[in-house]
């Protein structure tokens, strides 16, 4: 029962005229960055702070708003013999799976064929991981707000706090403590965001870590490692993991 909702949810998004417009545009914006770049890293760069700032977006809002649009089909599901947990974490497959499928076709081939090396594999992996992450960070907006027009505000503000205003946040405590040693603490910080861990990892891979100075020589000291790749790995699953957790746990409980 569990594979065949599974099987519902993702032919029913990927058959999506708003996934399959993601994924065209994903594939249009990779395909057009790597031919006007002369330089291939030039081109995972630029691609870098496009796909920080759509796939979240893309990844919170659309799963946020088919969730609300599924209460009808959800409450037919909890109706029948099936236990809470498995339609949750179904509705979960479909729209990750969804997501990484429109993220691999519109980003991933293109830095394949063009940027085949380590940093193009890093950014297919940050890529891949931040969708998951957003969509574990939507389920646990929607299983704790019932309005939709509230939940989609709060799906938004989540990814601007996560995307602008946590940057925001970072930059003033700098300036506000400038005359302190503060890199450690910046490497704490960096993993209270998945957008930001992601971007040092891949810097790191491009070795644009030397225009950072010692603050860039410290996150490569650390996050350059197999330790910190793996540290870094290690968070990245438990940011996708905590929220769906929540949600889960909040979903068999909720009162439909």
């Amino acid at each position: 029962m569990m594979n065949k909702v599974f099987k519902y949810v993702m032919v029913d998004i990927l058959r999506n005229k708003i996934m399959l417009t993601y994924t065209l545009v994903l594939l249009l914006i990779s395909i057009s960055v790597f031919s006007l770049e002369d330089n291939s890293a030039k081109g995972i760069l630029t691609l870098l702070n496009l796909v920080l700032f759509i796939v979240p977006l893309v990844s919170i809002i659309f799963s946020t708003i088919y969730i609300y649009n599924s209460n009808e089909f959800i409450e037919l599901l909890v109706s029948q013999p099936m236990k809470r947990a498995k339609i949750w974490l179904s509705l979960y497959s479909g729209l990750s799976v969804s997501l990484l499928v429109a993220f691999i076709i519109g980003t991933g081939i293109p830095i394949l064929l063009f940027e085949p090396d380590k940093s193009g594999f890093v950014l297919i992996l940050c890529g891949s991981i931040l969708s998951i992450i957003f969509v574990s960070i939507a389920m646990l907006a929607v299983v704790n707000i019932r309005d939709k027009a509230k939940g989609i505000g709060i799906a938004i503000l989540l990814w601007i706090y996560f995307s602008i205003i946590f940057d925001g946040l970072v930059l003033y405590l700098l300036f506000q403590f400038a005359e302190y040693p503060l890199e450690k603490p910046m490497m704490f910080l960096s993993v209270l965001n998945p957008i930001d861990l992601c971007r040092i990892t891949i810097l790191l891979r491009l070795d644009v870590s030397a225009l950072m100075g010692y603050t860039g020589a410290v996150f490569k000291e650390f996050f350059g490692t197999s330790l910190g790749i793996l540290a870094t790995l290690v968070v990245l699953i438990l940011w996708a993991a905590v929220p769906l957790r929540i949600s889960l746990q909040k979903f068999k409980r909720k009162d439909l």
